[in-house]
């Protein structure tokens, strides 16, 4: 099974912890995961980046949203993971692919997209909240 990690960067410890994680199971690799671009080539790296990250998203039979604790919330989701999250869902309902939508906690209300997260998972939409 091939897993994508999305998630805050700055989270480096905890990308580690979850990248562990998935390639102790058997026959599990992770393809791809946030990395850190150094900010004085952040514009120069970024778009290659965040293209590959998307085309390892397409190739994944998991994404993993690595929403772990951050500026003091539970279960943290920013714009750009949620961005990545909805490519995900994209693809499985509008090209019925078989990706599994994977968070690692449930979000805190205070989370903007705390109400979609609410009922995506209530329509069967993401397969599995770890916590």
């Amino acid at each position: 099974m091939k897993v994508v990690i999305a998630g805050s960067a700055k989270l480096q410890n905890e990308i580690k912890k979850w990248i562990g994680y998935w390639i102790s199971k058997d026959n599990y690799s992770v393809l791809d995961y946030p990395k850190v671009i150094p900010q004085g080539n952040f514009e120069k790296i970024y778009p290659d980046v965040h293209k590959n990250f998307f085309k390892n998203m397409i190739a994944a039979d998991i994404l993993f949203i690595a929403n772990d604790r951050k500026n003091g919330i539970e279960g943290y989701i920013g714009a750009e993971t949620f961005a990545e999250l909805g490519f995900g869902l994209a693809q499985k309902l509008v090209y019925g692919k078989n990706i599994k939508l994977i968070l690692a906690n449930m979000p805190a209300k205070e989370v903007a997209c705390y109400d979609e997260i609410v009922l995506w998972k209530k329509l069967g939409w993401i397969d599995e909240i770890l916590e």
